[in-house]
């Protein structure tokens, strides 16, 4: 029987979670928000009622997992090559001069040296949660700035696992076992290089042939069943043989299942409690907070607030114009990293349990997250009106692109014209009707990308040089990744398709301007569609109708003109178009009376 205890931390959590977050949504700011405050509300800083916040972190840390573990998926290694110019220099530089901005001010604080390095090193690590979010939210998470902010973090979240297996050779007490920092490092070193073979040697390997084989029994249950196995068991599995975080290990694994044919399908169907867990997370990092701390310590908690918004934007900046990328690059990756999240919770409580970091400074952590998370998404609405503002100050906009190349790995490739949204389509389903379709777009010079649920299938159209995809239509990833935001026309060629209403809903949301055709089996599906935003449907039904209509009609001798007369008026019976005037006469014909004909 399920503890009476976590059914009413979960639901008085999500509960508050929804009412908040529906709140700050309705005021323009993120949801994020919301959910910050509902952990202040629940938490026990607060009258009123309180959850369990151990039970609480225990299922932050799921949702932590599936998060990373979805944000593995959509990732590319070659994403992260192609910015390694940019991350790899950037992160190492922000997290040198965020943990001795952090040290200093930990050092004015009384704290130290030992526990300013400590607090610096958890002040410079951004939350790719919150990142990821944010960037997703303003539809840049695709874009040259998504791809350089993620690769930053994952190099910085690297920095940190490396950080956390180095914390106790650094700071713990020191006996006979403990290892000397070369070694130390070197351990670490051999770690992270072990959990990368496995994970992506074997595992690349393993998980993919598993997922195949699931897939055959065309069971949805076991696929999703399978695809959290993989994530949760590499996740646990990475923090207990090579003592590293979970949250690496559930980013290594979605990497894997990302690398696969079944990605899209794995993202659309077998996360459905990532968002659920997520909010978890930053419910159970409000539950933290101690408002009397603002009271007692606002000074710590404004210094603290200042290296995260501005000593790491600014750093940020310096670096990536130094490295030649636009303006509009270095804003809005600064602007992005302008946070801390789940990491630095982890150094932090690494160095509590090291007895290294001071309360005050726990308390200064959360703080300023919940501050930093808060306005992280306003301020990443200011980096277009920031960046307009700059274009009107000649002397400081030609001094800010003074070192920008002419070239650079962020400058959009040349449009190719046929590839323009007029020439682009999503058709779903590769029946009969679908190759019909298929065939007549690309005659005409229309690319057309395929959604197709046999893999097979799909296998064999991509060899032929036509995009197809594997994944379920229904699902907001697989039309984004079909290229749907651009696409002219979508076209359900297929009648069987599961909850077309969704598919048509979801497009108009995507692409408001996209011209929906659709494929019903029976007549009443075509209502539902058409409320839904389908432009033209296309019954089974009534085709059958109409085709066997002309058919008798031809047989008894109609004429051309007739069979069409009758053809509108068998169609608006059937569609609830405006009928003709009158029924047309049939000519006579021997045994016909005027009976049998009408």
């Amino acid at each position: 029987m399920v503890e009476p205890e976590l059914i009413r931390t979960l639901a008085g959590a999500l509960a508050a979670a929804l009412v908040l977050g529906y709140i700050t949504h309705r005021l323009g700011l993120s949801p994020i928000v919301g959910y910050l405050l509902a952990g202040i509300v629940v938490g026990s800083n607060t009258p009123g009622f309180v959850a369990d916040q151990h039970l609480a972190e225990q299922m932050a840390e799921i949702g932590v997992i599936l998060l990373m573990f979805g944000v593995g998926m959509h990732f590319r290694i070659s994403e992260l090559l192609a910015v390694r110019r940019i991350a790899l220099p950037g992160a190492i530089f922000q997290s040198v001069v965020a943990t001795g901005l952090g040290a200093i001010s930990a050092y004015l604080f009384g704290w130290g040296w030992t526990a300013g390095a400590v607090f610096g090193m958890a002040l410079s690590v951004a939350s790719t949660v919150v990142l990821t979010r944010v960037l997703s939210d303003s539809n840049e998470l695709h874009t040259p700035i998504g791809h350089i902010a993620i690769g930053w973090l994952v190099v910085e979240d690297l920095f940190t696992v490396l950080v956390l297996v180095l914390m106790p050779a650094l700071f713990g007490p020191v006996d006979d076992s403990t290892p000397s920092l070369p070694i130390a490092i070197l351990i670490a070193g051999l770690k992270i290089a072990g959990l990368v073979v496995l994970t992506f040697v074997i595992g690349g390997r393993v998980v993919p042939w598993l997922l195949e084989r699931i897939a055959d029994t065309k069971s949805r249950e076991l696929f999703t069943l399978t695809v959290l196995v993989v994530a949760l068991g590499i996740a646990v599995g990475s923090t207990r043989i090579f003592g590293v975080s979970m949250a690496l290990g559930a980013f290594l694994a979605g990497m894997i299942v990302g690398r696969s044919e079944y990605s899209l399908r794995a993202a659309a169907d077998a996360l459905p409690m990532r968002d659920a867990f997520a909010v978890l997370f930053f419910v159970s990092v409000g539950m933290l907070f101690e408002p009397q701390f603002l009271i007692d310590s606002p000074g710590i908690v404004l210094v603290t607030l200042a290296v995260v918004v501005i000593g790491k934007p600014l750093s940020a900046i310096l670096i990536v114009l130094l490295l030649h990328y636009p303006v509009r690059v270095a804003l809005g990756v600064a602007v992005a990293l302008a946070q801390i999240g789940e990491f630095s919770f982890i150094v932090a409580t690494t160095g509590k349990m090291l007895h290294v970091l001071p309360e005050g400074a726990t308390n200064a952590l959360v703080a300023v997250a919940i501050i930093s998370i808060s306005i992280n998404p306003i301020l990443y609405r200011l980096v277009t009106p920031l960046e307009r503002w700059l274009t009107t100050q000649p002397r400081l906009w030609a001094w800010l692109n003074s070192r920008v190349a002419k070239s650079t790995p962020t400058d959009p490739k040349p449009a190719d014209p046929m590839m323009s949204s007029s020439y682009r389509a999503v058709v779903i389903g590769y029946g009969p009707v679908g190759q019909a379709v298929v065939r007549l777009l690309r005659e005409n010079g229309i690319q057309p990308t395929i959604i197709e649920m046999n893999l097979e299938t799909v296998r064999r159209l991509n060899r032929e040089g036509i995009p197809a995809i594997y994944g379920d239509a229904g699902q907001q990833t697989t039309l984004i990744e079909a290229g749907m935001r651009d696409a002219a026309s979508l076209i359900i060629s297929a009648s069987g398709v599961s909850a077309a209403r969704e598919v048509v809903r979801l497009a108009r949301e995507l692409n408001p301007e996209v011209r929906v055709l659709a494929r019903s089996a029976y007549l009443r599906e075509r209502s539902e569609l058409r409320a839904a935003g389908a432009d033209l449907v296309y019954s089974g039904e009534g085709e059958v109708a109409l085709a066997m209509t002309e058919s008798i009609l031809r047989t008894l001798g109609a004429t051309a003109e007739q069979i069409d007369r009758e053809r509108e008026r068998v169609r608006a019976d059937l569609f609830g178009q405006a009928q003709p005037e009158a029924p047309i006469q049939l000519p006579d014909r021997p045994g016909n009376d005027s009976q049998s004909a009408s």
